[in-house]
């Protein structure tokens, strides 16, 4: 496992507009330099809307075919949610998009019952961990932060370690709940023993709702290695795989954890998905 170069974009979101957050990003996209993963926020082409009905896209429409082309022409991962339409239910899609077209999706576990969430969309079933670059990475969606079982680095006793090395979070979370953010980025990166990414949005939305970013990289220790608030910034950093094997080494509490199993099934490892879901 190599050094793995991971590029954050936090920004404001033009509200329920798809057309102009897939400009405005594609703009940002392009003065990032060379970079192996680049993660946008929740929501990134519309804002997190309950107007599902209106904005939801089905596979193979517009922000698949932009994130396709976006990941061509960098040689990137690309990561963010968007709306999507999926045999007559809506859900909150985190899309991975690899350059070349072989991509892999994950349905948000959690749905915002404070915002009702959970009556427009459908729950997701399964957990992403997906294959980049020699590393083995987990994304998640926003609330999911809350909910350390659903997230838990399990020993793999196949590959004989833990099952990844990068958490990442793509988020529009609230100001108003910042601390708790900052908070639970650390706490998942030390229960883990992985880095913990989070890329939060900046601005005030549709709805009024204030968001303060906070968007941040943190080490396996729950040490900050990089975090932004208050503004639109991009950052690109690279994730030392040699600082994570010598502390998982050193520190191996992986070893001492309770084996368990979330409602029988629904806990499972997607790494290829080629075709349209």
């Amino acid at each position: 496992m190599q050094d793995l170069k991971i590029t954050i974009i936090q920004s404001d979101i033009h509200w329920e507009d798809i057309g102009a957050n897939l400009a405005m990003f594609e703009e940002k996209i392009w003065k990032i330099g060379q970079t192996d993963v680049i993660v946008l926020p929740e929501m990134f082409t519309t804002g997190f809307t309950m107007k599902a009905n209106k904005l939801a896209e089905m596979m193979n429409m517009r922000t698949f075919k932009w994130m396709k082309q976006m990941a061509d022409q960098t040689g990137a991962l690309i990561l963010g949610s968007f709306i999507a339409h999926v045999h007559e239910r809506y859900y909150n899609r985190l899309l991975w998009m690899e350059p070349g077209g072989n991509f892999k999706t994950y349905d948000k576990r959690h749905l915002f019952r404070m915002a009702e969430e959970h009556t427009v969309y459908s729950q997701g079933e399964s957990l992403l961990i997906g294959h980049w670059k020699g590393w083995r990475i987990c994304p998640l969606i926003c609330y999911d932060l809350r909910f350390p079982v659903w997230s838990r680095n399990r020993w793999n006793a196949t590959l004989k370690k833990p099952s990844y090395d990068l958490l990442v979070y793509v988020a529009n979370w609230p100001q108003v709940r910042a601390t708790a953010w900052e908070t639970l980025l650390r706490a998942r990166a030390i229960e883990n023993l992985s880095y913990c990414v989070g890329v939060n949005r900046v601005g005030i939305d549709g709805n009024g709702i204030e968001y303060n970013g906070y968007s941040a990289i943190i080490g396996p220790k729950g040490d900050p290695i990089f975090s932004v608030e208050g503004v639109e910034a991009i950052k690109t950093l690279e994730l030392n795989a040699h600082a994570l094997q010598a502390y998982r080494d050193r520190f191996p509490a992986f070893l001492d954890s309770d084996d368990f199993t979330i409602d029988s099934e629904i806990f499972e490892e997607r790494d290829f998905l080629h075709g349209l879901s």
